[in-house]
């Protein structure tokens, strides 16, 4: 607008100079349209000022992300570009591969575990074995008494009444005892001749273990297949002990949650260990094994190395949401019989980045 007004009193100057004068009114209100529309237009232009300096930090905070989206985007090229190297330096730094190892691998849950001592195992058997014992004694006296009853040698009602008394409260003491058998292993152990059995024979001689173990409520829906176990303190990848078979065992009282039984031969654990028990959950899941050795932190991220072809490496990022034994499963980026670098891991990394400093 500020153009209207300079051309009005441009054409007041022309009407001037050709001898012609405007009237009052016209160059008043010419002067005023002049005015108005430079204030006007002083105030388009404070406005646009206005906005071009408001909100400082949002436009740094834009800069920032930009710069951060194009660090991460520098960084994947980088990775997915890779490293190609001679013969020489390969022996020269050390490099070696090996291909990666096919495994199935499965969610787990932890709990607790206790082994109980073959003592308590050893009586409750014994106490079985000498509860039948006289109720066979009983029984039999019983048959003989009734037997000679109407006979010359026939006992008196009396002694006839007090081996079927001494037959009863044997058979109930039998009964009993092989009840409490339930508190030591549970209702529905993997044998069936209890005291007979052979594994129920090696609990009691010290030959077997008894682990009752208990996990959080609501973390198995049954009892598992098998159980991993180690000290109290250990990592999943330090559990040794292979524990079957599993079956349900009575409620701790002492620990909420679901109890198991399940056994361990003798010698790999003390009596009265606490041990710390793995037990698979959910389906298993294909994938690729990388052992810890070819994993190397850069940037806040863990990678490996995979031979692209030979004297080319490629670095790949590693999920390591799936721990097991000696490394982590992963199910994207490597696929089993990839090649994967194991040793000099760090030093191809520093040789990659262009650095002669180790990587963080």
């Amino acid at each position: 607008m500020r153009w209207l007004g300079t051309a009005m009193a441009a054409a007041c100057l022309v009407l001037a100079g050709c001898g012609k004068s405007p009237d009052a009114a016209t160059n008043k209100a010419a002067a005023a349209d002049a005015k108005t529309a430079d204030t006007k237009a002083d105030k388009t232009d404070a406005k646009a000022a206005d906005t071009k300096e408001a909100d400082p930090g949002a436009k740094a905070s834009a800069d920032k992300g930009s710069g951060d989206a194009a660090a991460a985007a520098d960084e994947a090229d980088h990775a997915k570009e890779g490293v190609t190297l001679t013969q020489e330096q390969l022996e020269t730094l050390g490099v070696t591969s090996q291909p990666a190892e096919a495994i199935e691998y499965r969610a787990e849950t932890v709990g607790y575990g206790v082994v109980l001592e073959h003592q308590t195992i050893a009586q409750v058997v014994a106490d079985v074995q000498t509860a039948q014992a006289a109720a066979q004694f009983s029984k039999a006296s019983l048959e003989r008494t009734r037997a000679l009853h109407g006979t010359p040698g026939a006992m008196s009602a009396d002694l006839e009444q007090t081996a079927e008394q001494k037959a009863a409260v044997d058979t109930a003491a039998l009964t009993l005892a092989s009840e409490k058998l339930s508190t030591t292993w549970g209702m529905k152990p993997p044998w069936k001749d209890s005291i007979h059995d052979a594994r129920v024979q090696s609990l009691a001689h010290g030959d077997m273990q008894l682990i009752r173990v208990t996990f959080p409520l609501g973390t198995l829906p049954g009892a598992p297949d098998v159980l991993h176990g180690s000290g109290v303190g250990s990592i999943r990848q330090e559990a040794t002990a292979t524990m079957r078979p599993v079956w349900t065992a009575p409620a701790d009282i002492n620990i909420p949650g679901r109890s198991f039984f399940t056994l361990l031969p003798a010698g790999t654990t003390a009596e009265g260990e606490r041990l710390q028990v793995w037990a698979p959950t959910g389906e298993p899941t294909p994938g690729a094994m990388i052992p810890v050795a070819a994993i190397v932190l850069n940037a806040s991220k863990y990678w490996c190395y995979v031979e692209s072809k030979p004297g080319t490496f490629t670095r790949v990022e590693v999920d390591t949401s799936r721990p097991t034994g000696g490394g982590y499963v992963v199910t994207e980026g490597v696929k089993p019989g990839d090649k994967i670098v194991v040793t000099a891991v760090e030093q191809l990394l520093a040789k990659e980045s262009g650095s002669s400093e180790e990587p963080d």
